[in-house]
This record gives structure tokens, C-alpha cells and sequence, in this order.
């Protein structure tokens, strides 16, 4: 039923679960991943001081590739498990606002389904649904399943 599976990611609690899903419906399905991780361009403004503003972007592509890396080693995990042995997966760094991206991505990569967590790392993530995830459900018709990791001892339980 689906072919290409987009995870955008931020490292949070959310974000991995989303993986875990995405992982399982790709094993069921044979579809690929397409791990992505968005730069804010927000917290880049141009009238930080040049050395701030190249350590916060230096920062923020560490905690880009570091979201990645953790995604890849779920992976392969799963794969040592004997999950999911023959999951392509293809990783992107992008740079902007985060819910722009996804959605540009989502066309540009032919995207049939998106799983992402309800919301990432900054905000309220136990009250309301993130910023990024509300957005781009409100904006794609493409479907979306939404992961919410209430608790972190409870959902490390179940699986």
C-alpha cells in the first residue's frame, strides 16, 4: 500500500516513536524511509552576531545529523531483531521553516505517507499538539499518522 514513508525528525521522545512506527509499517509494507531533519531558520537570525550565529548553525546541524544517526541505529537494531532486513532508507538534512520543508518534501519525494510525532522537542509537548505537526496536517492531503509518546516508561514497556 505505501511506497515511501517520510519521518521528519527532531530527536524527541515523539520523533523516535514516530520512527518505531515507521519502521514497523515499512517491514509490513516494503516501503522506504526518507529520514528528515529541518534547520530552523528562525532561530538564525541575521542580527545575531556573526560567531553566535555560527555556533548556534553549527549546534543545530549537530543535533540534525545527531537525530539521524539515532533513527539509523533503531534501524539497525530492528534489523538484529530480525525486522525489517531489506527497509531503504534515505536521510536529509534541509534548512527552513520546518513545516514548509516537510510539506515541499512530501511533493518533491512523492511521499504517501508521513508519520511524525505529535510534537518535537520545544513547546508544551504534553498539552497541545505540536506547532510543526498541526501545520502540516492542516496543509497536505497526503496521510499522516500522528505519534504521541505520553509517558517514556510506559512506551519503552510495551515494546
Amino acid at each position: 500500500m505505501y511506497q515511501k514513508i517520510l519521518l521528519p525528525t527532531d530527536g524527541s521522545n515523539n520523533a523516535k516513536q514516530a520512527g518505531k512506527h515507521a519502521i514497523w509499517i515499512a517491514d509490513k509494507t516494503n516501503a522506504e524511509i526518507v529520514v528528515l531533519s529541518v534547520i530552523d531558520v528562525n532561530y538564525l537570525q541575521p542580527s545575531y552576531l556573526p560567531s553566535f550565529r555560527k555556533n548556534l548553525d553549527n549546534c543545530l546541524r549537530d543535533e540534525g545529523k545527531k537525530a539521524l544517526q539515532e533513527f539509523k541505529n533503531d534501524l539497525e537494531e530492528a534489523q538484529c531483531q530480525g525486522i525489517c532486513k531489506n527497509i531503504k532508507f534515505t536521510t536529509m538534512i534541509k534548512e527552513g521553516k520546518p513545516h514548509l520543508e516537510i510539506l515541499k518534501t512530501i511533493d518533491e519525494e512523492d511521499i504517501d505517507l508521513v508519520i511524525m510525532g505529535a510534537s518535537g522537542k520545544h513547546g508544551v509537548d504534553e498539552l497541545i499538539l505540536g506547532k510543526v505537526t498541526e501545520r502540516v496536517l492542516r496543509e497536505t492531503k497526503t496521510p499522516i499518522l500522528v505519534v504521541r509518546c505520553i509517558n517514556n516508561e510506559k512506551s519503552m514497556k510495551k515494546n
